[in-house]
């Protein structure tokens, strides 16, 4: 099993940037895809973005794409969701998640979850 910590949310204004992080506990966090998912109120949870366990392949909504980056560093049990041009539609809980494969942490997301962090954007 795996334990997910997320934290780096915040208030920030339109046009800025964040960085999302989530730790992971266990020894086996390499072997895990990572994606981060949002769920702003009154809508379902969605997904953001993913990265393959050896970081080779990454996922995006079409809406992030060109803003977000994930990026993970198996040293540290870490994966990061550097974003910019943040947007007030982007307001959102934000959460970590792993599993298995980055075809199911994309379509549905993985078997681990974070408590999630909240993103707010101020227009």
């Amino acid at each position: 099993q795996v334990q997910l910590v997320e934290s780096g949310g915040g208030l920030v204004q339109a046009g800025g940037s964040l960085r999302l992080s989530c730790a992971a506990s266990g020894r086996t966090f390499s072997s895990y895809t990572m994606g981060w998912f949002r769920q702003a109120p009154g809508k379902e949870r969605e997904f953001v973005a993913a990265i393959s366990w050896t970081g080779g392949t990454t996922n995006y909504v079409d809406s992030v794409k060109g803003r977000f980056t994930i990026s993970r560093d198996n040293t540290k049990n870490t994966v990061y969701l550097q974003m910019n041009s943040l947007k007030p539609e982007d307001t959102a809980v934000y959460y970590c998640n792993a599993g298995f494969s980055i075809v199911v942490v994309t379509e549905r997301g993985g078997d681990y979850w974070g408590q999630g962090t909240q993103v707010t954007v101020s227009s």
